[in-house]
């Protein structure tokens, strides 16, 4: 508090009075940063439980789900789903055929890996990506944040086949394999596949999956068992 000193009108004795004007400024100034603390206070509370909790958002939420509808090479409906896990690298296929009989394959991009894991097989079969293969999974990278479903036609979609040999002695250690794919194949055996243009008449092609992707691309991936 300041204080001055001011004589009375007959000058006879001095009074003591309060300078008024300069103790409200000082308590004007006081009270100006006591709030600018507390604001402050506050937003770095607020941003002390907003960034844990952005961290600790559960891994569902990073995830996308695409779905794909397309006629098959006979012109039944396959339908699929892309799970598409772009801070891993990962895209998960569902493929349902027309028997209501569901295979998954899993692309595998940081590593270059596509594990097949057919419907009703305890086996996986392990093939190492190449440029197509990452062509196109690619194209659910690029459309899945534009749409969540695709309806294929039959005549604008463009179809390839393609054949894996299945290396009968070509076994994989599953411990070896990264947490997706063994997580995939576990109870099971893998086999390692290689790119071939065909079975001989002596071979048969024991199945197919096909994969659709939102490229207008369908490819029917069919396997087959290598000689020893």
């Amino acid at each position: 508090m300041v204080r001055c000193w001011t004589r009375s009108e007959n000058r006879s004795e001095e009074e003591e009075e309060e300078c008024t004007d300069g103790g409200s400024s000082h308590f004007q100034h006081k009270a100006f940063w006591v709030s600018l603390s507390a604001l402050l206070l506050l937003i770095f509370v607020a941003l002390g439980l907003i960034v844990p909790l952005r961290l600790s958002q559960p891994p569902s939420q990073l995830l996308q789900i695409v779905r794909i509808s397309a006629p098959d090479q006979a012109g039944a409906l396959i339908n699929q789903s892309a799970v598409v896990d772009q801070q891993n690298d990962l895209v998960t296929f569902s493929v349902t055929s027309p028997a209501n009989q569901t295979s998954t394959v899993l692309f595998d991009i940081k590593h270059g890996w596509i594990c097949y894991k057919p419907a009703n097989q305890e086996s996986c079969f392990l093939q190492e990506m190449e440029q197509s293969d990452h062509d196109n999974v690619n194209s659910l990278f690029q459309d899945s944040s534009l749409q969540s479903h695709f309806q294929l036609s039959g005549n604008g979609t463009q179809r390839q086949t393609e054949f894996l040999g299945v290396l009968a002695s070509g076994q994989v250690n599953t411990s070896s394999l990264e947490e997706p794919l063994r997580a995939l194949c576990r109870g099971g055996s893998v086999h390692w596949t290689r790119r071939a243009d065909g079975p001989s008449k002596q071979r048969l092609v024991y199945f197919c999956i096909d994969i659709c992707f939102p490229s207008n691309i369908c490819v029917s991936v069919c396997f087959y068992y290598l000689p020893e």
